[in-house]
């Protein structure tokens, strides 16, 4: 693999696309195996051998990871005049899946067992909120430092594809950032730490929100849009507050909506 070529483009996955580090390394990952596979550098590859790769894989979301590495790599190599065919396969089609959330009743309840006389445990009963009222991505809600909290606002710096947002954060989330925050003692500007005062890992999180709960992260993100549906709010002011680039993308949560009307109307209509 050309070191220079893979150099270009990590940078161009880092400062054009603002893509997470973790995206950029999967993508990176990607492109070796398919130079391994087929026995070729990757600007010598042709539709025949990305097609012949791809049919390696039966799960359409693993195929669909890795095409989207190769696209985007060929897309770049394009831009750059590095290849003269601009390779683009369509993604696969992948029957979506309904979002798994949590209610409202079931994390207050979950929560209320956390014990907030320390300072891991206001931290921890802190992050649970902050997640739920803000519906941050997990590597958006590490990345926060204390100058992103304005005002009630939550300032989103280092969101998907370079698109800066304000997300109102609930009260009852911001008193417990704030008693949480009080009781720090550590110099850093991040607000999420560990127990030795260095910012928290995503494992670490995923642990946290997984004892409590028994869901990860992202489970919480789901059910901060899933909440607001059912409430009744517009799906674009959903789309915005997610940070979702396409309406397409938050479409999968109107199946909750329709659920919430079908359940109402069947519990009040005399005909039900």
């Amino acid at each position: 693999m050309n070191s220079n070529l893979i150099v270009a483009f990590e940078e161009y996955l880092s400062v054009t696309k603002a893509l997470d580090t973790l995206t950029v390394s999967s993508y990176v990952s990607d492109l070796k195996q398919l130079e391994e596979l087929t026995k070729k550098t990757l600007t010598k590859l042709d539709t025949t051998d990305v097609l012949k790769f791809l049919a390696t894989f039966e799960n359409k979301r693993t195929l669909n990871r890795k095409l989207s590495a190769i696209n985007t790599f060929f897309h770049f190599c394009h831009l750059q005049d590095f290849t003269y065919e601009k390779i683009k396969i369509p993604m696969a089609k992948v029957p979506k899946n309904l979002p798994k959330y949590v209610n409202n009743e079931e994390i207050l309840l979950a929560i209320q067992n956390i014990d907030r006389s320390t300072l891991m445990g206001l931290r921890d009963y802190a992050l649970i909120l902050f997640l739920y009222a803000s519906g941050c991505r997990i590597s958006e809600a590490l990345s926060v430092e204390r100058g992103d909290i304005i005002e009630g606002w939550l300032k989103i710096r280092f969101a998907k594809g370079e698109k800066e947002r304000m997300v109102p954060l609930a009260p009852v989330s911001l008193e417990a950032l704030e008693a949480y925050m009080k009781e720090q003692d550590l110099h850093s500007s991040f607000i999420w730490l560990n127990y030795r005062g260095e910012p928290l890992s995503r494992i670490s999180a995923y642990k946290i929100v997984k004892k409590y709960l028994g869901v990860s992260p992202h489970v919480l993100r789901h059910s901060f849009a899933s909440s607001l549906i059912i409430g009744g709010a517009d799906l674009r002011v959903v789309q915005e507050l997610l940070g979702h680039s396409s309406l397409e993308t938050t479409q999968i949560y109107t199946h909750i909506q329709k659920q919430n009307l079908a359940d109402t109307m069947h519990s009040y209509h005399p005909l039900r």
